[in-house]
C-alpha cells in the first residue's frame, strides 16, 4: 500500500504527456530550434513525461531519439498517418507549432488534414500572423484556429490580430513569449578576447541569411562610421537559408560581400557563413556590445535572434518590426526607420559615445529579458496544457473530419 503523502505528492506533480508537431533538429530553421530548446526546458520540469517529437521533414536528416515520427512534408497520406499515430499514442495532448511554409499543401493547407483526424486536445503556437493575408491564408489559418483548443501567441499586439481578423474568441488565446537561454550578464571583454576581438567595438547579428534581413542596410552603417569608431568591427553569423540557397545559390551572400569590398570595409565586417549552435551563440552574444536586426519585413511577428539579444542584455538597434516594436518598447532598445542605414549608423554612434545610455538599455532589456527564460516559459506551457486538459474532460470525445 502507498503511503498517502507519496499518492498526494504524485497527484500533485502530475504533468501533462504531450507530443510536439514541428519541424526539428538538425533542419536548420527558427522553428526546429525554438521546438528543441522548448522541449528541452519542459523536459526539466517534467522527467517523468518526456517530450515526443513529430518532424515535419523536407530532406533526409538524421534526427536524435525524441523523433517518434516523420512527415514528410508534400506526402498528403503521412499527415493521415500522424493523426493515427497521435490517437493511439499515450500522450495526452498535441502541441503544434504553426507557420505556412512547413506544412504541404497551398498555404501549409495540409495541416487540417491532421488536425481534422486528432481526437485530442491541440494546443497550437502561431509564429506567423499576417494582417494582409490573401484569403487562402487567411482561411488556412482561420480552420487552424478553429480546430485548436487553445492559440498561443508571443506578443500581445498579436492577441488583438487575431481577434479582429481571423475571428478568433479572445477566451482561447494565449500570451507566451518566445523563450530564451538563461545568459549571465556581464562585461564583454573576456568573450571578445576568446573570439579574437578584444578592445572592439563588437556589433553582431545571427540568422539564416535572406534577402528580406537587410544585412546590407547593417553594412552600409558600420562603412559609414569606420572612421568615427576605428575599432568598430561587425560580425554576420549564420550560414545561408537553406531555401535560398536550393533556389539562388549564394548569390545573395556574394552581393553582401561585394558591397563590403565595394565600401572598403572588409577590415571591419566579417561573415562567419556556418549555422553555430547554442554554446557557440552565446559566446558570441556575451562578447557582442550592439546586437542588431535590420529585417524588412513590418509584420515578422516573432524573431528568435532578437529575443535571445535581449535576454543576454544586449542594446539593440533594430527596424521596428511587429515583434521588434513591442519587445524594444521601454527604451530595451533603439528602433530605426526600415531600410535606412543612415539611421542604424546615428544609432551605433549614439550608443558607442554614451556609456550610461548603453546601460540602461541594457539594464532594461536584461530585466524584460528574465520574464522569458526557457524555464518560465516551460512552466506557462505546461500550466495551459493542464487547463486545456481540465477545460476539454467533460467535453465529448473530438468528432474526425472525413478528409
Amino acid at each position: 500500500m502507498k503511503a498517502k503523502l507519496t499518492q498526494k505528492i504524485e497527484k500533485a506533480e502530475r504533468r501533462p504527456r504531450a507530443i510536439y508537431l514541428s519541424t526539428y533538429i538538425p533542419r536548420k530553421c527558427g522553428i526546429a530550434t525554438y521546438t528543441k530548446d522548448l522541449t528541452n526546458a519542459i523536459n526539466v520540469l517534467n522527467p517523468y513525461h518526456l517530450a515526443e517529437i513529430m518532424a515535419v521533414n523536407d530532406d533526409g536528416y538524421d534526427y536524435p531519439w525524441e523523433v517518434k515520427f516523420r512527415i514528410n512534408q508534400n506526402t498528403p497520406a503521412d499527415y493521415r498517418a500522424a493523426a493515427e499515430y497521435i490517437n493511439r499514442s499515450s500522450a495526452e495532448i498535441l502541441c503544434l507549432e504553426h507557420e505556412y511554409g512547413i506544412f504541404g499543401g497551398k498555404d501549409g493547407a495540409a495541416v487540417l488534414d491532421l488536425m481534422k483526424l486528432v481526437k485530442k486536445p491541440i494546443v497550437t503556437t502561431l509564429h506567423t500572423i499576417l494582417d494582409n493575408p490573401t484569403s487562402g491564408q487567411k482561411e488556412i489559418l482561420t480552420q487552424v484556429c478553429a480546430l485548436s483548443d487553445a492559440v498561443v501567441v508571443m506578443i500581445e499586439s498579436m492577441v488583438d490580430r487575431l481577434v479582429d481578423i481571423y475571428g478568433v474568441a479572445e477566451e482561447k488565446i494565449a500570451i507566451i513569449p518566445h523563450g530564451v537561454p538563461d545568459i549571465a550578464y556581464g562585461p564583454t571583454e573576456e568573450f571578445k578576447k576568446e573570439i579574437g576581438y578584444s578592445g572592439k567595438f563588437l556589433i553582431s547579428v545571427n540568422n539564416l541569411l535572406a534577402r528580406n534581413k537587410g544585412f546590407e542596410y547593417l553594412i552600409e552603417a558600420v562603412a559609414a562610421v569606420k572612421k568615427e569608431i576605428p575599432s568598430i568591427r561587425a560580425l554576420i553569423i549564420g550560414e545561408t537559408h537553406p531555401t535560398v540557397k536550393k533556389y539562388e545559390g549564394e548569390k545573395y551572400r556574394e552581393s553582401l560581400q561585394a558591397l563590403v569590398k565595394k565600401l572598403s570595409a572588409k577590415d571591419y565586417i566579417s561573415f562567419i557563413n556556418r549555422y553555430v549552435d547554442l554554446d557557440e551563440l552565446v559566446t558570441y552574444l556575451r562578447a557582442t556590445d550592439v546586437y542588431v536586426t535590420p529585417y524588412l519585413n513590418p509584420q515578422q511577428a516573432a524573431s528568435g535572434a532578437l529575443s535571445y539579444a535581449v535576454g543576454a542584455g544586449k542594446a539593440c538597434v533594430s527596424t521596428p518590426y511587429i515583434y521588434a516594436f513591442e519587445v524594444l518598447n521601454g527604451d530595451r532598445g533603439v528602433l530605426v526607420p526600415f531600410r535606412d542605414s543612415t539611421a542604424i549608423a546615428k544609432a551605433l554612434i549614439k550608443i558607442h559615445q554614451n556609456d550610461k545610455l548603453r546601460a540602461s538599455i541594457e539594464t532594461k532589456a536584461y530585466q524584460f529579458g528574465r520574464t522569458m527564460i526557457w524555464p518560465a516559459v516551460a512552466l506557462q506551457y505546461l500550466d495551459l496544457f493542464k487547463l486545456v486538459l481540465k477545460e476539454t474532460a467533460s467535453l465529448p470525445e473530438k468528432k474526425v473530419v472525413t478528409v
